[in-house]
């Protein structure tokens, strides 16, 4: 595929994932979140969110993870999806909770400084992006020399069978907003992250959550 025809994919791809979530924003919570709700938890837990540290979360969503960030911290929440953000937004109402800022933006082009935070958490988007390794480089990017950054999904098995069933249904899963057959060396070789640890989480232990160092 020719560099012009790659960038078009990309771009079709991130308008599908936008009109997608714009049209699940409604149902995610009740759909989703009794799968992936436990994972979420953990995974800001072992952030360890602290007073007056500066946190970013790249595709906040729904806003399901904002009630676990202690008061005192900053958080900056994105996303692309427009209604999605405004459940984040209607979440906060009446809520005792860190100083959360909301913002529409593309993960691929993050528009935040060198270093600018202290830790990042991307929960469950790395198999939604269309350039998912773009978005790992911007992650590394934004976060400060020996910052933490937590990324939590689900990626192709080990087991080959399994491995190709993910493969052939991931055409499917992607009309839905991810896909199957994402391998974790995308996440794990992301150029100045140094993986510290992995888990597995949720139902079944489907779905990893991969702790970095920023070095």
């Amino acid at each position: 595929m020719s560099r012009a025809g790659s960038a078009e994919y990309v771009a079709d791809a991130s308008r599908r994932v936008e009109r997608v979530y714009g049209a699940l924003a409604r149902v995610y919570d009740g759909f989703f979140d009794w799968a992936l709700g436990p994972g979420r938890t953990y995974a800001v837990s072992q952030l360890m969110p602290q007073s007056g540290e500066r946190i970013l979360e790249i595709g906040v969503g729904t806003g399901l993870t904002l009630p676990h960030y202690p008061v005192g911290c900053n958080v900056v929440g994105i996303d692309i999806s427009e209604p999605m953000l405004d459940r984040a937004r209607r979440r906060l109402v009446g809520l005792q909770h860190a100083n959360v800022r909301l913002e529409n933006m593309d993960a691929r082009a993050i528009t935040y400084g060198d270093g600018e935070f202290d830790k990042v958490l991307a929960p469950y988007v790395i198999s939604v992006v269309p350039d998912p390794a773009r978005v790992m480089a911007e992650i590394a990017r934004v976060c400060r020399p020996g910052g933490t950054v937590i990324v939590l999904n689900h990626f192709q098995s080990a087991f080959p069978p399994l491995a190709a069933i993910e493969h052939l249904l991931t055409p499917l899963s992607t009309w839905v907003g991810f896909r199957l057959d994402l391998p974790i060396v995308t996440v794990k070789g992301t150029p100045g992250l140094r993986l510290v640890r992995t888990k597995r989480v949720n139902l079944f232990g489907l779905w990893h959550l991969l702790e970095f160092r920023r070095v």
